[in-house]
């Protein structure tokens, strides 16, 4: 075994979430990885020990590659917010196969809990405050409004990345953008001000198909 290997630790995670992401986690092999980088398996053994210290190694490279993914350029709270909604619905459209993994705990024991950790983050309550302040409404229903609208997000997109519900990226983004808005109304949000800063559409009602 080499005491100081050639290829570095990132070149390997990197190459073992394409190989995810193009073929599904049930093809992340160390030998799979070692093919793709034209490499022994030697190097990715000296990285990570064994099967386990990889895997281990690979969750967590993909989780932060997810959450660069979702990290919204907007300094206000509300476009934020509506910008990682779009960037969900791109991984689900572009990287099914990391979707799944990330979210359904396809066959990753290290990914447990994964969307639970994007559920807690509303509970900021710098951003529950802001969004409160925002709608005009109180912290209780900008809680409300926040939970609501990503649990229909995610719970749209799982049935989409499975097939249960065949939609394009289009169709799920006016979905998600039109249940925005009825959460929203339902809390008694202020969704002229939200259509003003063009961060909902201008014409919208209950009569639109969520």
């Amino acid at each position: 075994m080499p005491s100081n290997p050639k290829i570095p630790k990132d070149m390997i995670l990197k190459a073992a979430l394409e190989l995810l992401i193009e073929s599904g986690y049930g093809n992340v092999t160390i030998k799979a990885v070692a093919k793709r980088l034209n490499s022994s398996t030697q190097p990715i053994s000296w990285h990570f020990g064994n099967m386990e210290g990889f895997r281990k190694a690979l969750a967590e490279y993909a989780i932060s590659y997810a959450n660069k993914k979702l990290k919204p350029s907007s300094e206000n709270a509300v476009s934020a917010f509506s910008e990682i909604g779009n960037a969900y619905v791109d991984i689900a459209f572009d990287m099914p196969n990391l979707f799944k993994y990330l979210y359904l705990n396809e066959g990753s024991d290290y990914c447990v809990g994964t969307f639970e950790m994007i559920l807690s983050a509303i509970n900021n309550q710098d951003l529950i405050t802001e969004v409160a302040d925002f709608f005009c409404i109180s912290d209780d229903k900008a809680l409300d409004y926040l939970t609501n609208t990503i649990v229909y997000s995610h719970g749209l997109l799982v049935a989409i990345v499975s097939g249960t519900i065949k939609a394009d990226r289009q169709t799920a983004r006016e979905k998600v953008h039109n249940a925005c808005c009825a959460f929203l109304l339902q809390v008694g949000g202020d969704i002229k001000k939200a259509q003003k800063e063009k961060i909902y559409k201008e014409k919208w009602s209950y009569d639109d198909k969520v």
